[in-house]
């Protein structure tokens, strides 16, 4: 269902992870996606996900959040494991026929990029579901300033993408109306093999279309009725604070890295 997307979406709280500054937040998720491709072994990625389970648990959000943010990417998850298991060779061979082959470092390695995927998207997951699509920005924007030396515009590729992580929701919303709309008038979106609810779904793109381009132009025109210039020379309404928990957070990562490192066969 279209209303049980997680992404962009933000849960309100005032947990520890809630209160953490959003740099430091997108520093640590982008921080994670790089080592846990240090983790080789069941003990590594045992400990990467107890590590990931207690930032949840830190977060008092409902576990259910993010297992529905896996659910959209599943069949993705299920054919790359599948390419891992059936197509790698290596140790003792369960099974062959053809091009395909169940060996044990196949069984191993799909098993680990499955670990791989969900914990990413679990983190990844986190990181939205406890940050205002607003502060993200802020974060991406502070963290992109270097890159004002060659003129990159850092302003507006953050507006972009608040923008963006703002209306994902509300799309989806739309989306689950009109499709509520289609039923009523007797479109099953269920029934039938691959093509047929491919054509159930082209009715929807029109007036997704309509509407989007609808809600684009009035957001444009509310931002020149207010006289939106840019970047240059503009305050911040809210101002980001690094304090000592977040200082903390980094070092925790640092010591996740160390772990990971020693647990590698």
């Amino acid at each position: 269902m279209m209303n049980k997307l997680i992404l962009g979406r933000y849960i309100p709280g005032d947990s520890l992870i809630h209160r953490l500054d959003p740099r430091a937040k997108l520093i640590a998720s982008f921080y994670f996606i790089g080592i846990i491709f240090f983790a080789n072994n069941w003990q590594s990625y045992l400990f990467l996900t107890l590590f990931t389970l207690g930032s949840i648990y830190l977060s008092k959000v409902d576990i259910g959040f993010f297992i529905r943010g896996v659910r959209p990417l599943l069949w993705l998850i299920l054919f790359t494991v599948a390419l891992q298991i059936f197509f790698t060779s290596g140790g003792e061979v369960y099974w062959r026929w053809g091009v395909f082959q169940l060996t044990e470092f196949g069984l191993r390695n799909g098993i680990f990029i499955f670990c791989r995927f969900v914990l990413i998207i679990f983190m990844s997951t986190l990181l939205t579901l406890t940050t205002p699509p607003l502060e993200l920005s802020d974060a991406i924007e502070y963290l992109l300033r270097p890159l004002k030396a060659i003129k990159f515009p850092v302003h507006e590729i953050s507006l972009m993408l608040s923008i963006a992580l703002r209306f994902v929701p509300t799309l989806m919303d739309e989306t689950e109306k009109i499709m509520n709309a289609q039923r009523a008038r007797g479109v099953d979106f269920s029934e039938g093999n691959l093509v047929q609810k491919m054509k159930a779904v082209v009715p929807l793109l029109i007036p997704l279309f309509v509407s989007s381009f609808n809600r684009a132009d009035d957001l444009a025109t509310a931002m020149e009725a207010r006289g939106y210039q840019g970047g240059e020379g503009r305050s911040k309404y809210r101002v980001l604070h690094w304090e000592l928990r977040d200082t903390v957070t980094i070092i925790a990562f640092i010591i996740l890295t160390i772990g990971l490192i020693y647990l590698r066969n």
